[in-house]
């Protein structure tokens, strides 16, 4: 019953963000998509559905290539990425959300979305830079537990379904902080498998929860975004066109993978998000003359 409603409330919000995206094209007469976007949008998301995460590759691409200014990034982010993380959480919920706790989804869910809402205000005013290096610290830190457990020097779960009461609480508590610290641009994906992971859970089953909260947390800032007449929408239209493919192929690939693999994929993902969070962090910002 609940994974029902979810889905189909996946489906309406895929829905009227597909209907927003099209009237966007057609006010502002335009109708191909950009080549590079969809290349773009398939190889981040590819490896998103893996756990990755599609923010930081797409930031760094986008400010390499200069395809938009700094502050259009963030908007084209979610326009381009929403469709896909839509589909993601779909094929999640339905090849692996029957097997995990109703509880724990839900409270997931609905902790990200309310802490996507109370971070619009703190965003605006803590440095950015003081939390990226503290969300940095914890996953290296949460990276060399895993470590220790892959490598047998501690005892770790991984085979759950379910958490008991306490830990499900905390999960859902930190899904909360991490909704409020997608504000910061600070993705979601990485420190979520990890700290279900260490709870004991099969990685396999954190992935219908952090699509799922992801999803449900951005959609509706998108659906807001592509209405902007600032954003490129042909770039974030390609990157939706790429991305939903690449994102069928990548989540039967997780569904297949063996479950030591997926776990030193933990450890990369981990070090990979931290160590992007520090570079952003020591790296001074620079503010275009145009934008001055």
């Amino acid at each position: 019953m609940i994974l029902t409603l979810l889905l189909t409330a996946l489906g309406i919000t895929a829905i009227i963000y597909m209907v927003a995206l099209m009237r966007g094209l057609a006010a502002q007469a335009l109708r191909r998509p950009r080549i590079e976007a969809v290349i773009l949008g398939a190889v981040t998301n590819f490896f998103d559905t893996l756990g990755i995460g599609s923010f930081a590759p797409t930031m760094a691409w986008l400010k390499f290539r200069r395809l938009a200014p700094d502050r259009l990034i963030p908007p084209t982010l979610l326009a381009g990425h929403a469709l896909p993380t839509i589909v993601q959480s779909a094929i999640f919920l339905a090849l692996l959300g029957v097997e995990v706790d109703p509880l724990l989804l839900l409270g997931c869910i609905i902790a990200m979305v309310l802490g996507g809402f109370l971070g619009v205000p703190l965003a605006e005013r803590a440095p950015v830079r003081v939390v990226q290096i503290i969300v940095a610290l914890a996953l290296l830190i949460a990276a060399g537990f895993y470590t220790a457990t892959n490598l047998a020097l501690m005892p770790g779960g991984g085979q759950a379904s379910t958490l008991p009461l306490t830990l499900t609480l905390l999960a859902i508590a930190l899904q909360l902080v991490l909704g409020i610290l997608q504000n910061f641009g600070v993705g979601a994906y990485a420190p979520t498998l990890v700290a279900l992971s260490l709870f004991g859970m099969d990685p396999r089953y954190a992935f219908p929860i952090m699509t799922s909260a992801v999803a449900f947390s951005i959609s509706a800032s998108a659906i807001r975004r592509v209405r902007s007449r600032d954003l490129d929408l042909r770039f974030a239209t390609g990157m939706a066109i790429g991305g939903v493919p690449a994102v069928l192929i990548a989540a039967f690939l997780v569904r297949s993978m063996p479950i030591l693999i997926l776990r030193w994929l933990v450890v990369a993902v981990v070090l990979y998000a931290a160590l992007i969070l520090i570079r952003s962090a020591v790296t001074p910002k620079r503010q275009p003359p145009s934008e001055i």
